[in-house]
């Protein structure tokens, strides 16, 4: 329900010049539009909220303009709206509450302003002559500002009145006059490109919300500006998609990929890719020989794993290329030239798990490097292309296929062909060019190194374990448990955890014996039957609490999007259990009796399925170094509505906590 507000009309009883010079009406927020009309002596703003405009919408309109019945006074009215559209169920109550401080607040306006004209009448200032044209127009002329730079000071008097009100804590909120608020238009020209006010603002606010909200590497402006571009500069989008690929990165550790990751030797003699130069616009170029690779054998000895983290080496090894040629070329260079040769392409490329392979890579990489691939061209594509591109267009960004050139049989070598886009002294010699390219020419994998589908498995097992950040998925009935032996007092179980999906409860506790994990899957009674869904419970529905083990930590809950970082201290050897729990909202769970879309709901698995992505740590007693009272524990917000970052509740036990 739309919540309104209209201000009684304040009369000033000081001429509309003298008010306007208190106004402030030259400077002025960037979310305020504001017509000032000096002929006919009115002035009115609008403003309109542009952060968390997806949940809340705010409207406010504010109009100065001359007493009709004395000309020497100044009259003053306000209407505002408010709609809050999604604020976990409360939203109708939320509305009332935040209307009701808003016109308890701007009653002050009224005080401000006549403080504020009392001090220019001590000052001497009582008079402000009336607005005249210099060359006398033949018809009314109106006055439309537009919002100036947002470096520029805000005034005090500016939020007189409550004409603009802004949440301090948004993201959008920049301090005026700080050095972060603007971009410089030489850093901009030389590594940014060109960007309008808009865009740049937008830029602006993305950032200075990573730096508030998300804990850990922030990524470099070209980085951010890329997943803003992909999706039109909607910031909302743009925020979304960034975190989501934030949150991969850190699960799988990617930004120490180059430094961490061998390539096989099998990939090195097999794999026909690698980097080649740059083209005419400064570009890297990378160029793939799909059609002389052997995807079947590759897949068959290495596994899909392998080839996935193979793809993320070269994207990864992209954006160096891009940061060097950025700096060499003294112009930014954001994205990189891709060319593909299909001859030699044949059936054989379509086999069924290769072209799985390769729709999970292209997945992967459309989600976490979007606008890297500023051209692909396609040469001497076959016959058997088009059945490829049928398989695979379908999963590949609109705006990237746009950038797909192909050329069939020889036409690259005509005019509009390969010339056009890289030098003719660059283009490799297999192409009938007069450089020489060092990328392997491939060949077929021997049978006598393809490995079994269990071998693979227990592969990419163990690449996936190579992670840092462990994933669990926890189901409603079937918590996910996880084992912690202390073998001596006062050591420190550390713990930070993602939820990527759902509301958990985030539980600690303790127990003497040594709990025995369940004979049979406890997810059978749900329906879930996937191994990697499987959850091991360690605490037996026999035991009670308080005799079979005590909780040592307040239950945390925690919603979807959050980031929680904690410890705990041990005061006794044992077992520690670190338990993660469907977390039902109370919505769901105010009524005895079960509502229709509960019914519904209760059918199906993923309803009652959330994921966390998680590190543990226990840190011994001689091995910590400095106070044990300096860990503190805490979840922040990975998303736009968790703004603020909560410490962490006193343990029950005797776990030591600092706030």
């Amino acid at each position: 329900m739309v919540q309104e507000y209209q201000s009684p009309v304040r009369v000033y009883k000081q001429p509309f010049e003298l008010i306007m010079a208190m106004a402030g009406v030259d400077y002025l927020y960037f979310i305020q539009k504001n017509t000032l009309n000096r002929r006919e002596r009115t002035l009115h703003i609008e403003v309109r909220n542009e952060t968390f405009s997806s949940r809340v919408v705010v409207h406010e309109c504010c109009n100065y303009m001359v007493h009709p019945e004395n000309e020497d006074w100044t009259c003053f009215e306000q209407i505002a709206s408010l709609d809050i559209k999604s604020f976990f169920g409360f939203e109708s109550t939320a509305e009332k509450i935040a209307m009701k401080q808003y016109a308890s607040s701007i009653k002050k306006g009224k005080e401000i302003m006549e403080y504020y004209l009392r001090e220019l009448e001590e000052e001497g200032i009582t008079y402000i002559p009336r607005w005249t044209p210099t060359f006398a127009p033949p018809t009314t002329a109106k006055l439309q500002l537009a919002p100036i730079s947002i470096t520029r000071a805000i005034p005090v008097p500016s939020v007189m009145d409550g004409s603009s009100r802004k949440d301090p804590g948004s993201p959008s909120e920049l301090l005026a006059g700080s050095p972060d608020d603007k971009l410089d238009a030489d850093y901009i020209r030389r590594y940014l490109g060109d960007l309008t006010p808009l865009q740049e603002s937008r830029l602006i606010r993305l950032r200075q919300w990573l730096q508030e909200m998300h804990k850990g590497k922030i990524p470099k402006d070209q980085h951010v500006l890329r997943f803003l571009r992909a999706q039109d500069f909607n910031l909302d989008k743009a925020r979304e998609l960034l975190c989501q690929s934030l949150t991969w990165r850190k699960q799988h550790q990617v930004d120490f990929l180059l430094d961490s990751w061998e390539q096989p030797q099998l990939l090195q003699d097999y794999y026909t890719g690698g980097w080649h130069h740059y083209d005419r616009d400064g570009r890297p170029l990378y160029i793939l020989r799909l059609g002389q690779m052997d995807t079947k054998g590759l897949v068959r000895t290495l596994g899909e794993e392998a080839l996935l983290r193979q793809v993320l080496s070269i994207n990864e090894e992209g954006l160096r290329h891009c940061e060097e040629n950025t700096r060499v070329f003294g112009r930014p260079i954001s994205c990189w030239t891709c060319l593909v040769d299909l001859e030699g392409l044949n059936m054989r490329h379509l086999w069924r798990p290769g072209v799985k392979a390769l729709l999970r890579i292209i997945e992967v990489v459309e989600a976490n490097y979007p606008e890297t691939l500023g051209r692909l061209l396609i040469l001497r594509a076959p016959r058997v292309f088009p059945v490829l591109w049928t398989l695979v267009s379908p999963f590949i960004n609109e705006n990237t296929r746009r950038k797909f050139l192909i050329y069939a049989g020889n036409d690259y070598q005509g005019p509009g062909g390969l010339v056009d886009y890289i030098d003719k002294e660059l283009i490799p010699d297999f192409l009938g060019g007069e450089c020489m390219c060092e990328i392997p020419e491939g060949g077929l994998v021997p049978k006598s190194l393809y490995r079994t589908a269990e071998e693979l498995e227990s592969e990419e097992t163990r690449l996936w374990t190579d992670s840092l950040y462990k994933s669990a998925s926890v189901f409603k009935g079937a918590p996910y448990e996880l084992l912690v032996e202390i073998t001596e007092a006062s050591c420190v179980i550390t713990w930070d955890f993602d939820v990527c999906k759902g509301d958990v409860t985030f539980n600690l506790y303790h127990s003497k014996r040594d709990p025995e994990p369940p004979k049979k899957d406890t997810l059978v009674a749900h329906g879930i039957t996937s191994p990697g869904a499987i959850n091991v419970q360690l605490i037996d529905k026999s035991w009670v609490l308080g005799q079979d083990y005590s909780m040592v930590e307040t239950a945390l809950t925690c919603t979807e999007g959050e980031s929680v970082q904690g410890s705990h201290v041990t005061r006794w050897p044992g077992f520690y259990i670190l338990q993660w729990r469907f977390h039902s909202s109370p919505a769901c769970t105010a009524s005895s009796l079960p509502g229709v879309d509960d019914v519904l709901a209760s059918l199906q698995v993923s309803s009652h399925k959330c994921k966390v992505m998680y590190y543990t740590e226990v840190l011994g007693s001689r091995d910590f170094r400095g106070s044990m009272t300096s860990l503190e524990s805490s979840h922040s917000g990975f998303s736009q509505v968790s703004a603020a970052t909560i410490s962490s509740r006193q343990s029950q036990a005797s776990s030591i906590i600092s706030r």
